[in-house]
């Protein structure tokens, strides 16, 4: 049967359930496998103008239909830089540009300001290896037809990468920390498998940063209110300051999740006399917990690992999840029971020299990835599990 192809530039355009009954087709304990790709957190960047006119991330949504049903659907921006992506491809556009191409835009494929992985080509239908066979071939000849430089897939599961890389997509490797849950029952049997000194150090880190003369809550739907977001986008727009330049997330942001999204997020804040003077901001899939932004405005030691590590893995464990996902970077993770974790993402270019080019480079860099993780691993803290 025909495949038609619709491209969107607003999520105004298509209902919710018809999106969700494709990026929720897999998901399980009434929660989404990933929170991401769901209508409610891609319509609150659209809406709360964090993408959109002046942000580089112009929506291009596609939607795939068989016989007026709609049997995919793919989030999708044309990109005029490459902020907030994870995936970074700056030497490359720099190399481009230099030659006297332009880079500006490209198509990307991802969750804006989010390196988590997830379903970049969201089925209704799972296994349908036709429609994305399809889908993709529409947005190679998408992009051939308007002259864009290039097609990015990032931060997508390892089975979604076979079709793209018999199309001819490169396939570039990453690693990010993340947290196991070996069926731990509590905290205390996790910090068993570790080794003593490890062990020790974690056990002083959380006492130490426990008695930083206040509490620590945890908060998660109905439980949240107005007043926590009001604090936590102080936290945010000074780590954001700090770290990009400028926030990448509106205030508006924050206040429509707080509508939509509070049964999947988990908000940990540390509180000294009613007032939160740090905070966490993790959202929640069906098996994994995935930790997204951090701030404080007073510094306590070790409650940074407190909020973003410790009390995540708690969380997990209390709920059953299978893993957490800390996020990008951060080599500080390993000894805190976070290992490195292949990500993958999936490149092509229309011009065959850059195309050639970036696939000899990645033969080099996937190398030096293997022998860091490898390394990395070698530091684990773990008594027995790699």
């Amino acid at each position: 049967m025909t495949l038609q192809i619709k491209i969107i530039n607003s999520l105004d355009k298509i209902d919710e359930d018809i999106w969700d009954s494709c990026s929720n087709s897999i998901s399980s304990k009434g929660k989404p496998y990933d929170p991401f790709t769901t209508y409610r957190f891609l319509r609150a960047l659209e809406k709360s103008k964090s993408v959109g006119e002046g942000t580089g991330w112009y929506p291009q949504h596609l939607l795939a239909l068989r016989k007026k049903e709609v049997v995919g659907v793919v989030p999708m921006y044309l990109k005029s830089n490459s902020q907030g992506e994870y995936i970074f491809d700056h030497n490359w556009a720099h190399a481009y540009q230099n030659a006297g191409g332009s880079y500006y835009p490209k198509l990307q494929i991802s969750v804006p300001f989010t390196p988590a992985t997830g379903r970049r080509f969201l089925l209704k239908y799972e296994n349908d290896k036709d429609t994305s066979l399809e889908i993709l071939k529409y947005i190679k000849s998408l992009a051939t037809n308007n002259k864009l430089s290039s097609v990015h897939i990032t931060f997508c599961e390892i089975d979604e990468k076979l079709i793209p890389i018999q199309e001819g997509f490169l396939s570039r490797e990453t690693y990010q920390f993340h947290w196991k849950n070996y069926n731990f029952k509590d905290f205390e049997e996790f910090l068993g498998k570790l080794s003593s000194r490890k062990r020790k150090a974690i056990k002083k880190e959380r006492k130490v940063a426990n008695n930083f003369g206040g509490k620590i809550v945890q908060y998660s739907g109905d439980n949240i209110t107005m007043e926590h977001w009001h604090y936590f986008w102080k936290f945010y727009q000074d780590t954001g300051k700090r770290k990009w330049g400028a926030p990448y997330l509106t205030w508006e942001f924050f206040k429509e999740i707080h509508k939509t999204m509070r049964n999947d997020i988990l908000l940990v804040l540390a509180l000294n006399k009613g007032e939160a003077i740090a905070g966490a901001l993790n959202f929640v899939g069906s098996k994994t917990l995935f930790g997204r932004y951090w701030g404080a405005t007073e510094y306590h030691k070790f409650l940074h690992y407190e909020l973003c590590y410790y009390q995540a893995i708690d969380y997990a464990i209390n709920n059953g999840l299978e893993k957490v996902e800390a996020g990008a970077q951060g080599d500080h993770k390993i000894s805190r029971g976070y290992l490195p974790h292949k990500t993958h993402s999936l490149h092509w270019f229309l011009h065959s020299g850059m195309h050639e080019a970036i696939q000899n480079y990645l033969v080099g860099e996937k190398e030096s990835i293997d022998f860091d993780t490898g390394y990395i691993r070698n530091l684990s803290p773990f008594k027995e599990i790699n």
